[in-house]
């Protein structure tokens, strides 16, 4: 496996920065109405990594991240933002341990639900050094204060991996989960060329639902048969939670796919699009999913007939069935690595090039049928290489989108962001 479809682990990041400041101020605007990036500074310390990045009631963004520093033990962390009054307090400490994963591709996610609680996930190395890991679920009731309600996802204790999850919210008061699961498959004696155990049997989709008390439902088997080490995604739609993963035939074709949650049961996986993308490897590059009412979107990045693609492809009933997929981006440079967000009159996605001179994240403006760029600019120029830069994160609001990203300056990994507004 080469550098590309390996999974990296983060480097230590970014040099202090002040918790409460407001983003930049604003730019003059364009004069041809396009939309412009400019600083927004986050409060992420030195040794930050890993970010997540959500919306939540009362206009706020939610960002989260592991602070990782030689010396010390791991922290996931996040903050509240509002446009208004910038970044609520000083960042918050969720968990802290050697045993909490700090990994780049298989990320912390946050959510709020309309009660109140936000609800923060992440990954715990299991005791002993089984040779696996957990997924942990925390609840807190006081907006991030105090994080007492701890419980596991998986109720397997074998020790394989257990990752790559997706939240929702389910009612006013209850999570919504989907992760990829290991425990069908069996551990080898040797290790694989990134590191990891060889294994044989499948990783498996599952889904449950955890109440306000953490009280666990029954598993839901969604596919017996995934990509290893794909990130999944889910967005709500108006028949229910959609959720996007990167399948796997039998014959190594890894194409994405889609499933719904309606009436209490999963639908039967759909592709989105047969792209035929045959190899032998995870290529860690799973879907992105926005969706707004009916309308869903999906961006994934595919290697079917040799060259780096960006695709982006629309459903406007909910997931039922997608129109053929526009390239957004082509060619050796592509690295993928994409977000996704819809608005009432856009689709916004954001992507990873790296080629000679180094990397670049770019941004680009669809309007809602896809049928043409509204806008594709070029967010900043980094100086990470590789998997070093992790995976960007969007969210949108009716003034624009809000960007986080890793980059790599002197060695030293630093979190950042952008504000791309009028």
């Amino acid at each position: 496996m080469n550098t590309r479809t390996a999974l990296a682990f983060a480097f230590a990041c970014s040099l202090p920065l002040l918790a409460a400041c407001k983003r930049d101020a604003t730019p003059p605007k364009p004069a041809n109405g396009d939309y412009a990036a400019q600083t927004w500074v986050l409060p992420a310390e030195a040794g930050s990594m890993a970010p997540d990045l959500v919306s939540a009631p009362g206009e706020r963004v939610l960002l989260s991240w592991i602070n990782r520093r030689g010396g010390r033990r791991n922290a996931l962390q996040f903050a509240s933002y509002t446009e208004q009054a910038g970044w609520q307090s000083q960042p918050r400490t969720i968990a802290v341990g050697n045993s909490l994963i700090a990994n780049a591709a298989d990320t912390p996610h946050l959510l709020a639900t309309p009660d109140g609680a936000l609800w923060a996930q992440w990954l715990q190395r299991q005791p002993d050094d089984a040779g696996g890991y957990d997924l942990v679920l925390a609840r807190s009731r006081d907006g991030g204060m105090a994080w007492t309600q701890i419980t596991r996802v998986n109720d397997d204790a074998r020790p394989v991996e257990h990752g790559f999850a997706a939240l929702w919210p389910d009612g006013a008061d209850a999570l919504g989960i989907a992760w990829l699961d290991g425990r069908a498959q069996g551990i080898g004696e040797a290790h694989g060329p990134d590191g990891h155990n060889a294994v044989s049997g499948a990783m498996q989709l599952r889904a449950n639902r955890f109440d306000m008390s953490l009280n666990r439902g029954v598993d839901a088997q969604v596919d017996a048969r995934s990509c290893d080490c794909c990130q999944t995604a889910v967005a709500m739609t108006a028949r229910g939670p959609l959720l996007a993963y990167r399948d796997r035939s039998d014959d190594e074709i890894r194409d994405i796919a889609v499933t719904r949650l309606e009436n209490g049961a999963w639908s039967a996986p759909k592709i989105v699009h047969a792209d035929g993308w045959k190899i032998d490897a995870c290529p860690v590059a799973g879907p992105a999913l926005a969706a707004s009412g009916d309308t869903a979107v999906v961006a994934w990045y595919s290697e079917a007939g040799g060259t780096p693609t960006l695709r982006l492809a629309r459903s406007p009933n909910s997931g039922d069935r997608f129109f053929a997929p526009v390239a957004v981006d082509a060619g050796a440079a592509v690295l993928g690595r994409a977000a996704v967000a819809i608005d009432t009159q856009q689709v916004w996605v954001v992507w990873l090039r790296e080629d000679a001179q180094g990397q670049t994240l770019m941004l680009a403006r669809y309007p809602l049928d896809l049928s043409k760029p509204l806008q594709k600019i070029q967010v900043a120029k980094l100086g990470a290489r590789g998997l070093a830069s992790g995976y960007p994160k969007l969210a949108v609001d009716a003034g624009g989108a809000w960007l986080v990203w890793t980059d790599v300056v002197k060695g030293a990994a630093h979190l950042k962001g952008a504000r791309i507004a009028r």
